[in-house]
């Protein structure tokens, strides 16, 4: 019989938060198991949530402020400075944490206002600068969920960087301006950086260039236009140029992993001195994860869209690969399924949240109550299954 169940979702983007996402799940595991043992284990990759997520799990606290928003508007927004609670690595308290999608993420750009070539990671710089004012020795970036595609111009900028273009005018924010940037003036830059260690979580499978550069692969979904993808691609390749000729840059900007992340935000950070790491390598450790994965009897994780880009770094896969170490089942629940969903290494179930056709709109809002039906329905599948007799006919 199942009785203890771990579930550990992202979040629905513009839709659930991973928080809500698990609780929709165990709601609909508790109908089922009224009686089971639910381990949430909200899951964040660094994208929207991720500095509530670690201060709560730390035993930190938010700082709110104003800062810069991706359409260059003041936005409400907040970093974390992180506790030193179980789990949580010497030095911790010396750590912040910036969210770049609470201050740049897609979710605050409308989706009528959707142009990822004017959208700015200005308010980015300034985090990191409000962080660095608190004494912090350490900064860690959580990049996901990004409405931008600048490259980091903006944050370099909000830092002290001077983007000149080939008259020795300033750039303007957004990255359709980087293909004309002409030199880059770092005089000005914060001189705390240098004495701050400086960590982005991100995808490494996110480039900056290439056909697999973040341009082309994002910016679509960005709200980009063929020909505006086009001139984001041959901007960034620009900037990827200039960074390494007018900066001390000691890494592969145009195609080293993770220099694609957040719009190209990891490859501006890593010319500023910042590791770029493996996302989950740095956020799961604060969750005990695999120890509690490992006590459940089946584990469940969620995400928007289960597909042939789940691998490529995708909570889910992640989930599902540690489970798959202590030789825990994994359920697998989807906004939606897409080519490829079959083929997730660890899931060895997986099905859809929609009961018929709708809206995209109304699946959006009724999100947590899909989520939790479909729950309950995949469960009582599982448990038939598991008490039909071997080999048995339909």
């Amino acid at each position: 019989m199942l009785t203890r169940f771990a579930v550990a979702p992202s979040g629905f983007k513009e839709s659930l938060s991973a928080q809500a996402a698990a609780d929709a799940i165990a709601a609909g595991v508790r109908r089922v198991v009224p009686d089971a043992e639910v381990d949430l284990i909200p899951l964040v990759d660094g994208g929207e949530g991720t500095a509530r997520a670690l201060a709560s799990a730390t035993g930190g606290r938010l700082v709110a402020l104003p800062a810069t928003g991706p359409l260059g508007e003041p936005v409400g927004t907040h970093f974390a400075l992180l506790g030193t609670g179980p789990g949580v690595g010497p030095g911790s308290a010396d750590t912040a944490v910036v969210e770049m999608a609470a201050v740049a993420g897609l979710s605050l750009v409308p989706h009528g206002l959707r142009d990822p070539g004017a959208t700015t990671t200005y308010g980015v710089g300034e985090l990191i600068r409000a962080a660095l004012d608190t004494g912090v020795r350490r900064i860690l970036v959580g990049c996901g969920d990004s409405g931008t595609s600048d490259g980091g111009a903006g944050a370099l900028q909000a830092l002290g960087a001077r983007l000149l273009d080939e008259d020795g005018f300033e750039l303007p924010q957004g990255g359709r301006e980087l293909t004309r940037l002409h030199h880059i003036d770092p005089k000005g830059l914060d001189p705390r950086l240098a004495d701050t260690e400086l960590l982005v979580a991100c995808n490494p499978y996110n480039v900056l260039c290439g056909e697999r550069g973040v341009a082309r692969v994002f910016g679509p979904q960005k709200g980009a236009t063929p020909a505006q993808v086009e001139e984001l691609s041959a901007g960034l390749q620009n900037w990827a140029y200039v960074l390494t000729r007018d900066l001390p840059v000691t890494c592969d900007l145009y195609g080293g992993p993770g220099t694609g992340a957040s719009g190209g935000l990891g490859a501006g950070l890593a010319a500023l001195g910042a590791r770029l790491l493996p996302r989950f390598e740095v956020l799961l450790d604060h969750l005990d994860l695999d120890a509690r994965l490992a006590r459940a009897d089946l584990v469940l994780t969620a995400e928007g869209a289960l597909d042939h880009q789940t691998p490529r770094g995708k909570v889910p896969a992640e989930v599902a690969r540690r489970a798959k170490l202590n030789g825990r089942p994994v359920l697998a629940l989807a906004g939606t399924l897409g080519e490829g969903a079959h083929t997730v290494p660890g899931v060895d179930a997986f099905t859809g949240i929609l009961p018929a056709p709708m809206a995209l709109a109304e699946a959006l809002v009724r999100a947590s109550e899909l989520l939790t039906d479909a729950t309950e329905r995949a469960l009582r599948m599982i448990l038939l299954g598991a008490g039909l007799p071997r080999g048995a006919g339909v």
